[in-house]
């Protein structure tokens, strides 16, 4: 049976996922899931719940239980938002941005190992996800306008 390009990319991305969920869970007791969401908030600095639910692409409920876990577990700060409502800021504390750090560090050597392991160079590997990013944002943004 033929295989397709983009089916070979999805199960790469998924066992990505799947290993570094298990990496992340054996050093650091966080799910990828979750690491993702503390690393985005990173990203964003102090941000409400909606704006982390858009960056991570998932619903307002989800990234609600979410935070629930990660600010009891002590890694973000919730605040009332000063603009009022019911919404809530939302930051990172120190052991958040400590525990993001390790992750990061943790997978990014692994990828560096996975990558290294291919054969194909780092920096054309990393060029090459670039440009296909790029590709898929402009595509995207076209897609809007119609």
């Amino acid at each position: 049976m033929e295989r397709h390009l983009i089916y070979e990319l999805h199960s790469l991305t998924a066992r990505m996922d799947r290993s570094a969920d298990r990496l992340l869970m054996a050093e650091c007791g966080l799910s990828y899931r979750r690491f993702l969401a503390l690393l985005m908030l990173g990203e964003l600095g102090t941000a409400t719940q909606r704006a982390l639910a858009e960056r991570m692409g998932v619903t307002e409920p989800s990234v609600s239980r979410t935070v629930g876990v990660l600010a009891e577990a002590g890694l973000l700060d919730l605040r009332p938002d000063p603009a009022g409502g019911n919404r809530r800021q939302l930051a990172l504390t120190a052991d958040g941005k400590e525990l993001v750090e390790k992750g990061q560090q943790l997978l990014e050597l692994r990828f560096e190992q996975l990558i290294a392991r291919s054969g194909v160079p780092y920096a054309v590997y990393a060029e090459h996800t670039r440009l296909l990013l790029e590709a898929l944002e402009a595509l995207d943004v076209s897609v809007q306008k119609r």
